[in-house]
């Protein structure tokens, strides 16, 4: 709270509203796979994550220098070996860091607007994966179209953590296919990929 990453009405609900709603994630994580958490803020969903799967490769990128700095103090308190922080922006990391098989999120941005950020750092068949609320549904429907032309083949509602947090956790999965982003990031990763060749040679 002293950092202001939390309201002061949330400290009373921390472990089961956040933390919980967070680290039931994990069921529908593969196993063994990397992932990056997008906007990860506080490390929502991402340090919660960590702690219950060690098996994870995770990044937490966010943009702000006071919380990374936050996170890098957590990370090491915690001795979270598996876990990097990386400061910066979804769509200034693209072709940077390698591509993930999973990108979390949670209270980033609507589903349309995240989407951008998120799919083009996925591998292909890759998924992303966002705590979303009751509006779950309804973002879903009016992102439809953008999800489409980011190279998005299937999604889904799920609803996690049954005997562990009441309500249980909305996730909408997003699942892409070999061109995540579409054509458009098809083409930025691409040149990223020959300028960092290129850097290399020299």
């Amino acid at each position: 709270m002293q950092r202001g990453l939390i309201g002061p009405r949330e400290v009373p609900r921390l472990w089961e509203r956040h933390l919980l709603n967070c680290a039931v994630l994990s069921e529908v994580v593969p196993e063994g796979v990397t992932v990056c958490d997008v906007g990860s803020g506080a490390g929502l969903p991402g340090i919660p994550l960590a702690l219950v799967r060690e098996d994870l490769k995770i990044t937490l990128l966010e943009p702000l220098l006071r919380r990374t700095n936050f996170l890098t103090e957590v990370v090491e308190l915690l001795g979270l070996d598996h876990v990097t922080v990386v400061r910066g922006r979804a769509e200034e990391v693209m072709g940077k860091l390698p591509p993930v098989h999973v990108v979390t999120a949670r209270a980033v941005a609507p589903l349309d607007r995240l989407a951008t950020w998120g799919i083009p750092l996925l591998r292909p068949y890759g998924e992303m994966l966002a705590l979303k609320g009751d509006t779950a549904e309804e973002e879903l429907k009016a992102a439809a179209t953008a999800l489409s032309k980011l190279g998005a083949v299937e999604t889904s509602i799920l609803h996690v953590g049954e005997g562990i947090v009441d309500p249980m956790s909305t996730v909408v999965r997003v699942e892409v296919g070999e061109s995540p982003g579409g054509v458009r990031f098809a083409a930025k990763r691409a040149k990223a990929a020959r300028t960092g060749r290129t850097r290399r040679r020299r």
